[in-house]
């Protein structure tokens, strides 16, 4: 092989590894779930690139990757109640960043070369966190944990609007709910709390059985009231209709007849003795 031959030949392998370099670099791909950011000399785009398959100018344009995805980030933070009592609460939070919000996102938050940037840390958690702690000093610690719905929905409202979003949106990212998964308090403030649960069971049973007795009381006096009643009923008509008595006493005989016998005394006492129709003659004999 010529020393011409030589050299046409490394030209040739230098052109190819060029194109194929040049090639490399004028394609990038984007993921599903991501919209692309494209920074050309330190300019960016003012449009996101959709996923797929993207062209770009060799060593000049990089395209820059951010999630559309609605996405979850788990967090701390502590606050003080209106008691002056420290909490520490256990949040989920989720967010997504709007597709038309994925440029200013870029050019005004993100500032990094990474594919795959974070916004929760630097934007999203310090408002999460302001919002929380103005909605925990408003109640107490036994509140928190009693009205931790409310705690959570005043959080999210209050995260909402100090990014700027509203009921259209959001305009540079979008919290889309805040789950209060924990409260945590301290030994000290547990056990007080557990202690005036207990008392006030002790105090509701108390006034359970008092109630109770009360009733049970009122009940017995109108009892008495009414058998009051009925026998002064009974006496008056027996005084108007004596007749009544000689009624009871036909309603109540057993068809025996009695045998009155005089006691020959002074008081003239008399004592009814119950005689047997059957043996009436014998005993009339005697």
């Amino acid at each position: 092989m010529t020393p011409q031959t030589l050299q046409k030949l490394i030209g040739v392998g230098l052109i190819v590894f060029v194109l194929v370099i040049f090639g490399s670099q004028s394609t990038d791909v984007v993921d599903p779930g991501n919209r692309g950011v494209r920074v050309s000399l330190g300019k960016v785009s003012a449009t996101s690139v959709p996923e797929g398959l993207t062209f770009k100018m060799p060593l000049i344009t990089q395209i820059h990757q951010v999630s559309v995805r609605q996405q979850t980030q788990q967090m701390e933070a502590g606050c003080y109640t209106s008691d002056l009592q420290q909490v520490v609460t256990e949040l989920r939070v989720l967010y997504r960043i709007p597709e038309a919000s994925v440029v200013e996102v870029w050019r005004t938050i993100q500032s990094d070369d990474s594919r795959t940037p974070s916004y929760f840390n630097s934007f999203i958690r310090p408002r999460v966190v302001e919002a929380l702690k103005e909605a925990a000093a408003a109640v107490s610690a036994e509140s928190i944990v009693q009205q931790r719905e409310e705690i959570k929905n005043q959080t999210l409202e209050g995260t909402r609007e100090k990014l700027g979003q509203s009921s259209q949106g959001a305009d540079l990212i979008s919290v889309v709910d805040i789950a209060l998964q924990g409260i945590r308090l301290s030994p000290e403030l547990t056990a007080a709390i557990e202690q005036k649960m207990a008392q006030e069971q002790e105090a509701e049973k108390a006034k359970f059985v008092q109630q109770q007795t009360e009733v049970e009381a009122k009940t017995a006096v109108i009892k008495a009231e009414g058998e009051a009643e009925a026998i002064r009923i009974r006496g008056e008509a027996l005084r108007q209709n004596p007749a009544v008595i000689d009624l009871q006493l036909v309603e109540k005989w057993d068809g025996q007849s009695p045998v009155v016998v005089s006691g020959g005394s002074q008081d003239n006492a008399q004592v009814m003795i119950p005689v047997d129709p059957l043996n009436s003659d014998s005993t009339t004999r005697r």
